[in-house]
């Protein structure tokens, strides 16, 4: 369901039971309780709490008497307050959530420019998060997927994964965080990488790599990745995740019949033609395949019967 949506009937109460369920599941819903009853600071301590402003009104009207009637003077103020108090409310949600969120889609790069002149190119179904109050004080990118970084000289700049923390000060390099695999290479300056308990320095040139908590690394002599230039490149890494790509940078979804997909491969495959880009992962493990209208593929070793 729609973010903005959810928060909009949850502010005049009107969630169903579902929309409810799903509203609690959003990863801000502690700090929206926390802005809300914040915004219950407002009222004054002697006026007991009700269910939303046309009840307060109502149940107002009912303590009133006729002695007091001209002292209803008030009551546009306290619209009022009650008004402000849900705007403040409002506006500390705004405020609060400032971070921005860019995600790519299957088959979509883009390029991100960010606070600082920084500019970081996400790949294919990948997502950066970041901070445009903070970033003065703190350059700080939470990275899903892969993405390469053009840093701006000036402070610490910091790459957060679930799988390792990447941190420079201005330099160029390209982090691959995908299920099951943590690659870092740098293609200008000095890289500080840490995955675990392992702390790296990684040059220009070299190539930081785990696989299934295998450590690996390497050298590359591009001056950027493969990838921005439509081809994924791979070495010595198990086939699935090859496969993983693939279907990443195409729309399609592969089926194995008694594929080991552990089986290490080396090589590529462009992103701009379907066909030549399955030549190249198959023929090197001499495998074949059949590619129907849903783009659906089916690998086999074993050509098909006519």
């Amino acid at each position: 369901m729609n973010k903005e949506y959810l928060i909009e009937k949850w502010l005049i109460g009107e969630l169903t039971k579902e929309e409810l369920e799903a509203f609690k599941k959003l990863d801000d819903y502690d700090m929206h309780i926390k802005i809300m009853e914040g915004a219950k600071n407002f009222k004054a301590s002697e006026v007991s709490e009700v269910a939303d402003l046309d009840s307060f009104y109502a149940k107002l009207d009912q303590q009133k008497t006729p002695a007091v009637e001209h002292n209803t003077w008030y009551k546009p103020f306290l619209k009022i307050a009650a008004a402000f108090a849900i705007l403040v409310g409002i506006g500390s949600l705004f405020f609060l959530n400032s971070n921005t969120n860019i995600e790519t889609m299957i088959s979509e790069k883009i390029s991100v420019e960010l606070p600082d002149a920084s500019t970081a190119m996400l790949n294919s179904k990948s997502e950066i998060t970041f901070n445009k109050n903070d970033w003065t004080t703190k350059r700080e990118v939470t990275l899903e997927g892969e993405a390469f970084f053009k840093v701006a000289k000036g402070s610490k700049f910091d790459v957060i994964t679930d799988a390792g923390k990447v941190s420079v000060l201005g330099t160029q390099f390209n982090v691959k965080n995908r299920e099951g695999y943590f690659e870092v290479q740098c293609f200008e300056g000095l890289v500080n990488v840490k995955y675990k308990n392992h702390i790296k320095k990684l040059p220009a040139g070299k190539t930081f790599k785990v696989v299934k908590g295998m450590i690996t690394s390497d050298t590359t002599l591009n001056q950027q990745p493969e990838w921005m230039s439509n081809v994924s490149s791979f070495k010595s890494v198990p086939f699935y995740v090859v496969i993983n790509e693939f279907e990443r940078q195409y729309d399609v979804v592969f089926s194995l019949e008694n594929i080991d997909t552990s089986r290490i491969f080396t090589g590529g495959f462009v992103h701009t033609n379907l066909e030549e880009g399955l030549k190249s992962i198959t023929l090197p493990l001499d495998l074949n395949y059949t590619l129907d209208s849903t783009n659906n593929i089916k690998l086999f070793k074993d050509k098909p019967k006519k």
